[in-house]
């Protein structure tokens, strides 16, 4: 596998970080991958997930979200929004390069952003899931008792995976805003839901909610015994395997793709 770092304006404009991580041959076909909430490309499940798709043919893009890793950009300013609008900026990076992503990947909240932006990304044929949640607002879950203060003063800071990150009103109120079954309802892309039936973060509960609301070409796979980071290697591995087994039944491969770099 070759690995090439380089960065594009996210959108809000500010720069991201990002890797494509490559296989040896041309590639099969490209996927987009967002990482779960405040976590980042470099990260076991997304850098794992990448090796082991490139592995398999697949040419993987995978970024800092704005604020986060090695991009631009105060966190504190973004949400899910902000989110979904640099996916679709990632996505016009790779369309611009002649790599359009066929393959939408996103794990926890990433998850969730990936089926939000699907409708705006139309080369995209497949969408995975990773122990994301149905409703985007289930994020606040993680700092729940923080929520009143930021509601209260407008911002909290709070320790997520023991680091500090300040969290507005904003954030909040936007999670809130969004309704994932129309997106789900009308994805018009065949759907993996991949979940750990464990998952002590995000429920198995809300595979079923996702699995319900998309219509078919749509199918579910049970990640036993891994955890909601797919801490790992071996489940970020198979997760790989099965996914790109699974994208190749409705992402035919690309006979124009090459090797070359994007950045």
């Amino acid at each position: 596998m070759r690995s090439e770092r380089f960065d594009f304006p996210g959108g809000a404009g500010h720069r991201l970080a990002a890797r494509l991580d490559l296989p040896d041959e041309a590639p099969r076909a490209q996927a987009l991958f967002a990482h779960c909430f405040t976590c980042g490309k470099d990260g076991h499940a997304a850098s794992r997930l990448s090796a082991a798709l490139a592995a398999e043919g697949v040419a993987t893009l995978r970024f800092d979200f704005t604020g986060l890793g090695g991009s631009d950009g105060d966190f504190s300013n973004t949400d899910f929004t902000s989110n979904v609008g640099d996916l679709v900026a990632a996505a016009n990076h790779l369309r611009a390069a002649g790599w359009p992503p066929a393959i939408l990947i996103g794990h926890s909240l990433g998850g969730a952003a990936v089926l939000a932006a699907a409708a705006r990304i139309p080369e995209a044929r497949a969408v995975a899931t990773i122990g994301a949640p149905f409703e985007v607002a289930h994020v606040l879950d993680q700092f729940a008792a923080h929520v009143p203060e930021l509601e209260a003063r407008g911002e909290a800071k709070v320790h997520l995976a023991g680091r500090p990150f300040t969290i507005r009103r904003d954030f909040v109120e936007d999670a809130r805003s969004h309704d994932q079954v129309p997106h789900i309802a009308a994805l018009g892309r065949a759907l993996l839901v991949m979940h750990a039936p464990l998952d002590q973060v995000v429920g198995i509960a809300n595979a079923r909610a996702i699995f319900d609301a998309a219509k078919h070409p749509k199918s579910f796979v049970a990640l036993e015994g891994a955890d909601h980071l797919l801490s790992r290697r071996e489940d970020a591995t198979y997760a790989a395997r099965v996914l790109a087994a699974w994208a190749s039944r409705f992402v035919p491969a690309d006979p124009a793709a090459s090797a070359a770099p994007v950045g």
